[in-house]
């Protein structure tokens, strides 16, 4: 494993323990060269996923953009990265249990939205404005008035 620090090849592992959701293991490594810490995590590479787009282009699943998306969404809200990083996790196991090989991005988007609404509205409210493409105020009225309820 590369040192973050200063490039170095040669870490070595110093403590070595599940991650809190258990299908993760995370490692505390140390560089050989500087013997600064850092921490990895190692999780099981599942079936590779295609995530099926609008327009029916394929593409590999990807987390960091459903992580993009989401903390764009909860940027200035009270949701701290531990409660995005917990979401994320969230999503992919709710993702991967539906044991598909290609998965439609609309698909994907529900998923994101439900776990949205569970944290925190706002931020529910902002990821379905560019989810759905809202094209006027009384969409998006509409959509208010489905989490009022």
């Amino acid at each position: 494993m590369k040192c973050p620090f200063c490039g170095e090849e040669n870490t070595k592992v110093i403590d070595s323990r599940p991650a809190e959701d258990n299908s993760t293991i995370r490692r505390r490594r140390q560089c050989d060269k500087c013997g600064k810490r850092f921490t990895t995590y190692e999780k099981v590479e599942t079936i590779p996923l295609i995530v099926i787009k609008k327009d029916n282009n394929r593409e590999p699943y990807d987390r960091a953009k459903i992580e993009s998306g989401i903390i764009r969404s909860c940027h200035k809200r009270p949701v701290s990265i531990n409660q995005i990083s917990e979401m994320i996790d969230a999503i992919e196991t709710s993702i991967f249990n539906l044991e598909e090989k290609e998965v439609p991005s609309h698909v994907i988007g529900e998923i994101v939205m439900d776990k949205l609404k569970d944290y925190d509205d706002v931020a529910y409210v902002r990821f379905a404005s560019v989810y759905r493409e809202f094209k006027d105020v009384n969409t998006f009225m509409d959509e208010l008035k489905k989490i009022l309820k």
